[in-house]
């Protein structure tokens, strides 16, 4: 399947201890190193999303808008 550029899918399993890797491709687009602190946002409608570190306060803008404006 093709995906649009910039646009990424990927799975990941959830480990015994609540733990999950980031897929080696997922960590180079994103320039995701050993060290660095990741943003977990979740929605109960929405799901849960991992931005990228310098897409961070847009995303945020976004996630928490609210629905009914």
């Amino acid at each position: 399947m093709n995906t649009p550029k910039g646009k990424y899918a990927w799975t990941v399993k959830v480990g015994e201890k609540g733990q999950i890797v980031i897929p080696k491709e997922a960590r180079e687009a994103f320039s995701i190193n050993p060290g660095d602190t990741l943003i977990l946002l979740g929605d109960e409608k929405r799901g849960i999303a991992i931005p990228p570190k310098n897409t961070f306060e847009t995303f945020m803008k976004r996630i928490f808008k609210e629905d009914d404006k």
